[in-house]
């Protein structure tokens, strides 16, 4: 219960019994940080990692069983630091457990840790554990958050070893997305350690305390994407080494030796995936690191997200299957159960053996009249495939051509029965706001349990006016007659529709306007087939969903008008 309940509340950050400094300021390449990261309570205690000085207002007298509100109350109290105190606590009025931070209403950051607490909760990802209150009454600001009993911290995952590399790839990518979509709505973390990061028993990955946390404990940052960017590449360094990245020891793991700065990953451990190697580097890339291959660093999350697509995607390992166990011969034989051993030395007689299957007199005359059924429906069947072929012959619609030496060659297929392969994929975004542009490579890697998804919207199954629409461009490599085009979906409902546009590139900005639409087909199941009534010739072509089905709870997606999909086929 104590992990668990380390897991679910966010604490002050203790990585260890007691942990040194996580990190030393760090210049940037665009700036210099303003702050040091530490990570123990007597660091916290004293005022360093934050840009105002230490709070002099002595904690809430709180007790457990106290309530707030007549509805949250207290259990046990996590974190008790520098003027506020972070409890796990129910709510009796949904009978569920919440974690609560409590701060005099007097404290020079109540006002900063209300805002950003109300800031975060209209993000609404459901990548981010949810603030869902923020209050002040009584002398007291409270935050109200997500519990998650059946979630484990990044912390407690490396005390056992390094991820594995499929783990420690879905990791970053699924941090690295979730961050850069809370920079586009002008959030920041700014205190994104193995201890914010937590995984589900489903296996997502989800964070807590976007800029809730920063803001209890006073940090700010002049370049605050940078330094979300650097944390994500410190979160992959560590969970492939199984250490931290800078000198001093911090939340349970070694740091690297002293004087030699900062190597690669692939240095520190043998059998270390090279490519999420050089990812952590070009992260990380900072006073003189670089990465190995010499790539430009990633400076923002939307940068990583990208550099993330650009790789190719780390598949989980094969599952080791046992053989069946050795066969054991037994001792008895079968048929002497219940009967009297044989006296040692004395001969028994075996029963006569029977003929073998069909020896027989009536077996004979069986087999003749298979063979005679046979013959017959092999007759048959060539006749009648003869006439067919005869009839096909004498058919108006048969054409031929005629080459300049007199050979006569059939003509092609007809559309409609080639299939085409997908050499390239983007999401496509008019308004300037993606959904998980790093997930589109998913719709077409051939395995059906892979997904691009949309958000979740609260109005359907239209998707206007508050959205016209979301799609994905794929590049068929040259320039292909389309007419037809499968679409593997995850949810089914009433109802999603899709149509097909062609346009002239992969560019996620192009107007709609100025592409042909070619077809439309809408279904209430999970598997959507297009065909165009007259094939396009196009090299690009947009899948474009304006309808999604209303879907309950799924994993940590969330109940609303959604859609994602799996696989995507197109013919000509």
């Amino acid at each position: 219960m104590a992990e668990r309940s380390t897991a679910a509340v966010d604490v002050a950050g203790n990585g260890g019994d007691k942990p040194l400094a996580a990190q030393a300021d760090q210049s940037t390449a665009d700036g210099e940080a303003q702050n040091r990261e530490r990570d123990t309570d007597i660091d916290e205690a004293q005022g360093s990692g934050g840009t105002e000085s230490p709070e002099k207002a002595s904690p809430p007298e709180l007790h457990s069983g106290h309530k707030l509100a007549r509805r949250y109350r207290l259990e046990e109290c996590v974190t008790r630091l520098d003027g506020f105190s972070s409890w796990r606590a129910v709510d009796e009025k949904l009978r569920r457990a919440v974690g609560v931070h409590i701060l005099p209403a007097d404290h020079t950051r109540a006002r900063s840790v209300l805002a950003a607490a109300r800031s975060s909760a209209l993000l609404g990802d459901p990548r981010f554990v949810q603030v869902l209150d923020a209050v002040e009454e009584n002398d007291l600001v409270y935050v109200v958050h997500e519990w998650l009993p059946d979630a484990t911290e990044l912390t407690a995952l490396l005390s056992a070893g390094p991820l594995e590399p499929h783990d420690a790839y879905q990791m970053v990518s699924q941090i690295a997305g979730a961050m850069a979509a809370a920079h586009r709505e002008g959030l920041a973390h700014l205190r994104l350690n193995p201890n914010a990061v937590l995984r589900t028993s489903s296996g997502q990955w989800r964070i807590r305390g976007l800029a809730v946390n920063a803001a209890l404990r006073g940090i700010s940052s002049d370049t605050p994407q940078r330094t979300d960017t650097e944390a994500i590449g410190a979160l992959l360094y560590a969970a492939l080494t199984q250490r931290w990245p800078y000198e001093n020891d911090a939340y349970g793991l070694s740091g690297l030796p002293k004087d030699i700065g900062l190597i690669a990953p692939d240095q520190v451990r043998a059998n270390i995936h090279r490519g999420l190697s050089e990812l952590a580097m070009r992260a990380l890339a900072n006073d003189g690191a670089t990465a190995s291959r010499h790539e430009a660093a990633c400076t923002t999350p939307e940068e990583l997200v990208k550099a993330i697509g650009e790789m190719p995607r780390v598949r989980p390992p094969e599952p080791a299957f046992s053989g069946p166990p050795e066969y054991q011969r037994t001792t008895y034989q079968q048929g002497t159960y219940g009967r009297p051993a044989a006296h040692p030395g004395v001969t028994q007689q075996l029963p006569p053996t029977p003929p073998p299957p069909l020896q027989s007199r009536t077996g004979k005359v069986l087999k003749w009249a298979v063979s005679a059924l046979l013959i017959a429906a092999l007759g048959l069947g060539s006749w009648q495939l003869a006439d067919a072929l005869m009839d096909q012959g004498n058919s108006p619609d048969d054409t031929t051509q005629t080459t300049d030496d007199g050979d006569k060659t059939t003509e092609s297929p007809k559309p409609g029965s080639k299939p085409i392969a997908i050499q390239d994929a983007s999401e496509y975004y008019p308004d300037g706001k993606p959904q998980h542009a790093n997930e589109v490579k998913l719709t077409y890697d051939g395995d059906p349990s892979t997904f691009w998804r949309s958000y979740r919207f609260s109005d359907g199954p239209e998707l206007a006016p508050y959205k016209q629409g979301v799609g994905i461009v794929y590049d068929l490599g040259s320039a292909q007659n389309v007419s037809a085009a499968s679409i593997g979906l995850d949810y089914g409902g009433d109802h999603t529709t899709v149509s097909l546009y062609a346009t002239d590139s992969l560019s996620s900005s192009a107007p709609l306007s100025s592409m042909t639409k070619f077809a439309e087909a809408k279904t209430s199941g999970t598997e959507l087939k297009i065909t165009a009534k007259k094939a396009a010739k196009t090299r690009y072509v947009l899948i474009w969903m304006t309808a999604m089905p209303y879907s309950g709870q799924k994993g940590y997606s969330g109940p609303g008008y959604k859609q994602a999909i799996t696989d995507v086929k197109f013919t000509g």
